[in-house]
């Protein structure tokens, strides 16, 4: 079952991977990015969308990173719970 799952995940990674080829093959044609100063930019549409695809999740990346250190500090002033193999458990069962 574990076989069967992991292909099947790289079956939907190939599937993603090719429509995502598909759309930039048909959307090939150059756009241009106006910016301030006078400044452009002139490339292919899936350029443009990736770069603003990776500059998203760039943005929500540094948005969460205050959150996330702050969890791990709260996480690490709590007193940590004894290891599993040194806690002893007493029982009314007899020794064999």
């Amino acid at each position: 079952m574990k076989t069967f799952t992991h292909y099947l995940g790289l079956l939907a990674k190939l599937l993603v991977f090719l429509l995502v080829l598909g759309f930039a093959l048909k959307n090939s044609h150059s756009v241009i990015f106006y910016s301030y100063l006078g400044y452009l930019w002139q490339a292919p549409l899936i350029v443009m969308l990736g770069l603003a695809f990776v500059l998203g999740a760039l943005t929500g990346l540094l948005a969460l990173l205050p959150t996330l250190f702050r969890l791990r500090r709260e996480a690490a002033k709590k007193p940590q719970p004894p290891e599993a193999d040194t806690i002893t458990h007493t029982t009314d069962m007899p020794a064999v």
